[in-house]
């Protein structure tokens, strides 16, 4: 346990040390509203790209295919949690599509670039057992949810934007109705909102980053290793940068510990891992690879949904409260699903 105690020490303490230095610039007004949308752009648009490159560049095909249960159960889980925390946000707690586009992000996605070596590493070694699960979900959680995120938010933001249009015609419609005649409204090419939204999301280096980083591990092209600094001193910033700003988002709204965020906090920390370990089972994933796997999708939540939140002013309260309460709740679900993972393993005789 001394190893827990160590990360708990070296990892999970600066985040929030980092998050209180953001939340008291905020509430000391140190940073007003667009210093911190340049700071999340410098995040959303620099700094988390190209930890994201260098991250996923680091993976080889090799990588991806040498344990082919693990990178299918890897999909089904990262995905179909993430996508099931979207339905859950829009239709149980009533959000608008982007909101809970974002809340996907936060709730169903972990924060494997930033936490991922930091925890495996000290608990089951380096070997390249854990640089596998590490690239394997990596890969999924930053080329596949954050991209699906990011749509989902312009989806969103495009079908607000569109009801407000039609709300004001429709108003001045209304008012010529009373005197004047309107004049007839100009045609309107037709529109697809969902062609928009990808092609809204494509634009973003957040979202082709990944995806050209991806193709690239594809198709084994490898990018040389003495170019990793013009990108690494840029992308050693995201992490810091990403809490700093959480800390901030969360100084401008009111702490939030209702029965939302305690679900997203069950939803990341438990359920995730639970429904992992399970699936995990089923498929025949055994030993130390099924403990590395289900502690890795039982991390925090990921700090892009948050910068994401924060950059486009959706869900900020229940997003900064979740990931603040989730951080904390994993100095806790940390030792346990180390402890009962492979106990349950044992118990079904796997």
């Amino acid at each position: 346990m001394g190893d827990i105690g160590n990360i708990i020490i070296a990892d999970i303490l600066p985040i929030f040390a980092i998050m209180i230095l953001g939340y008291l610039g905020g509430k000391l007004h140190k940073f007003d509203n667009d210093q911190m949308q340049g700071l999340n752009k410098v995040v959303l648009d620099i700094a988390l790209p190209a930890a994201l490159f260098l991250s996923i560049t680091k993976a080889t095909r090799e990588m991806l295919f040498s344990d082919l249960p693990l990178t299918l159960v890897s999909l089904v889980v990262v995905i179909g949690m993430f996508m099931l925390s979207f339905f859950l946000c829009w239709k149980m707690f009533k959000h608008n599509i982007a909101e809970a586009g974002v809340c996907a992000l936060i709730a169903g996605s972990p924060t494997i670039g930033f936490l991922g070596f930091a925890v495996l590493d000290p608990v089951f070694g380096t070997g390249t057992q854990t640089g596998l699960v590490v690239a394997i979900v990596a890969i999924i959680v930053n080329a596949i949810t954050i991209p699906i995120g990011f749509y989902l938010v312009n989806k969103g933001l495009n079908a607000e934007a569109a009801g407000k249009t039609k709300l004001a015609a429709t108003g001045t419609a209304a008012v010529a109705g009373k005197g004047t005649p309107a004049a007839p409204a100009p045609a309107k090419k037709a529109h697809n909102s969902n062609l928009d939204a990808v092609i809204k999301s494509l634009k973003q280096p957040v979202v082709w980053v990944p995806i050209l980083a991806v193709v690239m591990v594809l198709v084994g092209i490898k990018f040389p290793a003495e170019l990793d600094p013009c990108f690494s001193l840029i992308a050693k910033a995201n992490s810091g940068l990403a809490v700093f700003a959480a800390g901030i988002a969360l100084s401008t709204v009111k702490f939030s510990l209702g029965k939302e965020t305690i679900w997203n906090v069950f939803y990341r920390n438990l359920l995730t891992p639970a429904i992992g370990l399970a699936l995990g089972l089923v498929c025949g994933i055994h030993g130390v690879m099924l403990q590395m796997f289900v502690l890795a999708i039982a991390l925090p939540p990921a700090f892009s949904g948050i910068i994401i939140s924060s950059r486009y002013n959706i869900y900020v309260r229940e997003g900064a409260s979740t990931v603040a309460v989730s951080t904390l709740v994993f100095a806790a679900t940390m030792p346990l699903w180390i402890v009962v993972t492979p106990m349950i393993e044992h118990l079904f005789g796997a």
